[in-house]
């Protein structure tokens, strides 16, 4: 069984690597959305960056956690 410690390292590397991929997917979502806005469908281009702007909100949400976790 994990202590508190180990488990708190456990559920900070999780987070660490959800936080990538939401960085990830963000960076995908940012390409996606020039493309859009490049070939004229710019209402589907807004609703691109909304979605980055939510990514962006809860990206430092997880950030502040992991630096809790990591400080335990």
């Amino acid at each position: 069984m994990l202590n508190n410690s180990d488990a708190n390292i456990a559920t900070a590397d999780a987070l660490t690597l959800l936080l990538h991929n939401q960085h990830a997917l963000a960076a995908a979502i940012e390409e996606v959305t020039k493309w859009l806005s490049e070939n004229g469908v710019g209402s589907v281009a807004d609703n691109a960056v909304t979605a980055m702007e939510t990514l962006d909100t809860n990206a430092r949400g997880i950030t502040d956690a992991i630096m809790r976790l990591r400080q335990l």
